[in-house]
Formats: structure tokens, C-alpha cells, sequence
């Protein structure tokens, strides 16, 4: 408990830029399922294909050294669209390969569940051929220097980069699905496909945007993990897929909302847990979080589903 006391706000401040980052992985899993009732496990890998997509953008910028100001702006810009494109392709063609046919001949959800986890080995191993299994490094694009301090917890320019990115990027796709014609159309869908169909909706064009969405959102989160940790590998989605996974549960999985509350509190506990138990209990943490929720409340903190959100 003295641990827990005096690293605090370091906790905090750690435990809300990593919940940032699980936040939006968490938003693909819960668009989904929102509208396909389906759990995408292979959404883990569309995030590990955005953190190469912006690996290759920022080390081919041959950035020497850390930059700031315009220059550091548009690095980024260039990075997030690169990671942006790299992931939200992915997640569509890997909704027409690998889920659609299924969806088309009436499969069940047990179907479409083995091939996600199917497409994602694949794509783990497709990845591992390519780049190896070895740790890639990142060039650093910023510097990370200390804005301030609260207690002994240090605010640093990645940190807050990290934290509001995640916010903005919430807020942005919340007003889409609450405020535009396809956002109205992907929670139509969410609520009653089949009316959907008759009210004009389109479903498949609803299912494509819903995975390029959280394809999106996925490339953000890899840019933002890149930033911070400076590392990726073919591998580097699994782990960090399950946490999203249970933020988006945490949160009541369905809820755009929830997806962000549930990553910034998840991140928070794995945080709070480990600087009393310790750092190699972190992923311990996060699993008997999600055992915990599906025990005793399944429905999460919210528990609202993606076609009754409101703005």
C-alpha cells in the first residue's frame, strides 16, 4: 500500500496515456459488434499492421534527429495518414475475405468467430515471413520532454499527445455515428438489420464503413503506440488486442463511450495493480478484470448498445 501511496501520480499518468491507447483499439471491437454482433479477433492484428504502416512512414522520413514545431506537426500528419490507410484497408478486405462470404451463406457466429481467430494467426504469421520475429525499432519524431510534474508523476509531450489524440479521435467518431447519414445507417443496422434493409439501408456498405472505421481509429492507436514505445513486432497486437478487448467489455461492448471509459479505467487499474504487486502481474491484472466483468456484470459500466447511443 506505501507503493501504491507514493507512485500515485505516476501511476495515473502512465496508467491514462496506456488506457488512451486501449481506448481506441477498444472502439473497432465494439463497432462490430455493435452492428455484427460479432467479436473480431483479428482486429488485434489490424492494430499491429497500423504500427508498421507508421514504422515505415516515420523511419522513411529519415527523421536524424527529434523535431518539433510545423515540422513535427506534419511528420505526424503523414504518419497517422499512413497508419490510418494501412489499417483501415486491412480491416476491409479482411471483412470481404474473411467474414462476408460466411455472412452471405448464413453462417453461424461460431463460423465467423474461428475465422477471425484464423485470419489472425494468418496474418500474424504473414507478418513474422516478411519482417521477422525480432523486435523493429522506431525513430524517435519527438522529444519527450517534461512539460511538469504532479507528485512524482512527470506529464512528458508524448504522454499528452497520447491522451489527447485519443480524445479528439473519440469525440470526432462519436459526432459521426450520432450526426451523419452512414453513422445513422450503422446504428440502424446496429438496432434491427432487417428493418434497416427495408427502410433503404445498405448493409453491406454499412459493414464496410463499420470496419473501416474501427480499421481507422486502430491506425491511430498504432501511430500513438509507436510514438510512445518506440517498438513494434508481428506479435505486438496480441496482448495489447485481449486488454482492448476488455476495455471494450469493461465499458458495456456496444457502447462507443464505454469503449473509452473502459480503456482509461483498465489502464488505470493494470497501473494501480502493478505498483502494488508488481510489473509481471500487469496482464494478470487485465485478464481477471475480464473474468470479474463476465461473471458479475457482462453488460459492463454502461451496458448500452451502439443503436441506443446518444449524442
Amino acid at each position: 500500500m506505501d507503493a501504491f501511496i507514493s507512485q500515485f501520480w505516476a501511476s495515473t499518468i502512465d496508467g491514462l496515456t496506456i488506457g488512451s491507447i486501449y481506448a481506441l483499439v477498444a472502439l473497432g471491437y465494439t463497432l462490430v459488434y455493435g452492428v455484427l454482433k460479432l467479436i473480431n479477433f483479428a482486429h488485434s492484428e489490424i492494430f499491429m499492421i497500423a504500427t508498421i504502416g507508421s514504422l515505415f512512414t516515420i523511419n522513411a522520413l529519415g527523421v536524424g534527429s527529434p523535431v518539433a514545431g510545423f515540422m513535427l506537426v506534419l511528420y505526424l500528419l503523414l504518419a497517422a495518414l499512413a497508419a490510418m490507410a494501412a489499417a483501415g484497408g486491412a480491416a476491409v478486405v479482411l471483412e470481404r475475405v474473411a467474414y462476408r462470404p460466411l455472412r452471405k451463406r448464413g453462417s453461424s457466429r461460431l463460423a465467423a468467430l474461428i475465422s477471425a481467430i484464423g485470419a489472425s494467426l494468418f496474418l500474424q504469421e504473414a507478418v513474422a515471413l516478411w519482417l521477422g520475429r525480432d523486435n523493429l525499432r522506431f525513430d524517435r519524431i519527438m522529444e519527450k520532454s517534461v512539460l511538469f510534474e504532479i507528485g512524482n508523476g512527470v506529464v512528458r509531450t508524448d504522454k499528452v499527445l497520447v491522451f489527447v489524440a485519443a480524445i479528439a479521435m473519440m469525440i470526432v467518431l462519436d459526432r459521426f455515428v450520432n450526426g451523419s447519414k452512414l453513422g445513422r445507417g450503422i446504428r440502424a443496422t446496429a438496432q434491427d438489420p432487417e428493418s434497416a434493409v427495408l427502410m433503404g439501408v445498405n448493409i453491406d456498405q454499412v459493414v464496410m464503413v463499420t470496419f473501416l472505421l474501427g480499421g481507422v481509429m486502430a491506425g491511430v492507436a498504432g501511430l500513438l503506440f509507436g510514438v510512445f514505445f518506440e517498438l513494434t513486432k508481428f506479435s505486438i497486437g496480441f496482448i495489447l488486442g485481449i486488454k482492448a478487448f476488455t476495455a471494450a467489455v469493461l465499458g458495456g461492448i456496444g457502447n462507443l463511450r464505454g469503449a473509452l471509459l473502459g480503456g482509461l479505467v483498465l489502464g488505470l487499474i493494470e497501473t494501480y495493480g502493478t505498483s502494488v504487486i508488481g510489473l509481471q502481474w500487469r496482464d494478470v491484472i487485465s485478464f481477471s478484470i475480464l473474468v470479474l466483468i463476465l461473471m458479475f456484470r457482462p453488460t459492463g459500466l454502461l451496458g448500452e448498445s451502439l443503436s441506443r447511443a446518444r449524442a
